[in-house]
């Protein structure tokens, strides 16, 4: 029980850790800084959804023959499908927009960027959750260690994400403290989520292989959608690609070493 729990709160604790970089930072992020950290979340995001979601969806099915891809095809789709409809019906901010997206609603503009990072956290909850459960029910296909290693992973891309989310909020016009815990709160979605996935799966367990595809989709909807557009647009986008290269390393030999 106390590994589970500690597995929960590890990207919990790279949020909240990365968040506290508005005490020591000035306003703003270095825009080099921040497109090399958003490509290197994106990194760990993908490698994340390929080596420990998507290849352990098709392991655990392997019995269904050519037809194992069909529960990660499906989870995949309905998890890209669940989080344009998250991202329709609810006000957020992307960082460096000046126009909120979703519908009109009377929200501060740190309310609003709060809500954006939050749908983003949601996904990444899932993956924790789902991976612990896979590692919950035995066999070969998810080893503990593999569900620690996606844990950290999540956790190491959580530290510069933090920076990201809490240093607009900063420079939006909120204190510091105030950034901090916006910043903090909006990462405590992981493990709320991660908990409903270990429950509903702990009810259902067939359908571990569909909620495999299901948070690789929700994962790759947030880097298509929010982060690599960020991480590519005006100058320097060089640098997110380098951040994207050495997140993804960072995460496969994770996953693979520690698998």
């Amino acid at each position: 029980m106390d590994g589970l729990v500690l597995a929960l709160m590890i990207p919990f604790i790279g949020t909240t850790l990365g968040s506290g970089f508005v005490f020591f930072m000035k306003e703003e992020m270095p825009a080099k800084l921040q497109k090399t950290l958003l490509g290197f979340a994106s990194g760990v995001m993908v490698a994340a959804s390929i080596w420990s979601l998507l290849i352990p969806s098709m392991e655990m099915c392997s019995g269904m023959g050519k037809a194992a891809v069909v529960p990660a095809a499906v989870g995949l789709l309905a998890g890209m499908a669940f989080l344009l409809l998250l991202d329709t019906i609810t006000p957020h901010l992307h960082i460096g927009n000046a126009l909120p997206e979703g519908p009109h609603a009377h929200l501060s503009r740190t309310a609003m960027l709060a809500l954006a990072v939050t749908i983003h956290n949601i996904p990444e909850g899932m993956a924790v959750g789902v991976v612990i459960a896979g590692a919950l029910q035995g066999g070969d296909w998810i080893s503990p260690t593999a569900a620690m290693a996606m844990s950290l992973g999540i956790a190491i891309q959580n530290i510069p994400e933090g920076a990201i989310i809490s240093m607009p909020m900063r420079a939006a016009g909120g204190s510091r403290m105030k950034s901090f815990i916006m910043g903090t709160l909006s990462g405590a979605v992981e493990p709320i989520g991660g908990l409903v996935v270990i429950l509903l799966a702990s009810i259902t367990t067939p359908i571990i292989p569909y909620l495999l595809g299901f948070a690789a989709g929700a994962m790759f909807y947030v880097v298509i959608e929010e982060l690599i557009p960020e991480a590519s647009e005006g100058e320097h986008s060089n640098l997110s690609t380098i951040g994207f290269a050495i997140g993804f390393v960072i995460m496969m030999v994770m996953d693979v070493v520690l698998g």
